[in-house]
């Protein structure tokens, strides 16, 4: 198990019910991560429509998580 910082923005924000916290999981990936999150928080977006940051760096979907990471999903910018 590894403990996870999680932040939440924008709609992901909303659903939570949150702007983050913190948890202890067996995701080995920021994809695992999410899918656990997915249903616990009734996301709506899919993965694919998101961006993800560890440790405030962007990263890939299987980037490996490591116990003390903070993730940041980011959700798309409407505006014009």
């Amino acid at each position: 198990m590894k403990n996870i910082r999680i932040r939440y923005y924008a709609i992901l924000r909303e659903q939570a019910k949150r702007s983050d916290e913190t948890l202890s999981t067996q995701a080995a990936t920021a994809a695992e991560l999410y899918a656990e999150l997915q249903p616990r928080h009734s996301f709506t977006l899919p993965a694919q429509q998101l961006k993800v940051a560890i440790n405030a760096e962007f990263c890939e979907w299987n980037a490996a998580l490591k116990d003390g990471d903070q993730v940041v999903f980011i959700p798309p910018v409407a505006g014009g």
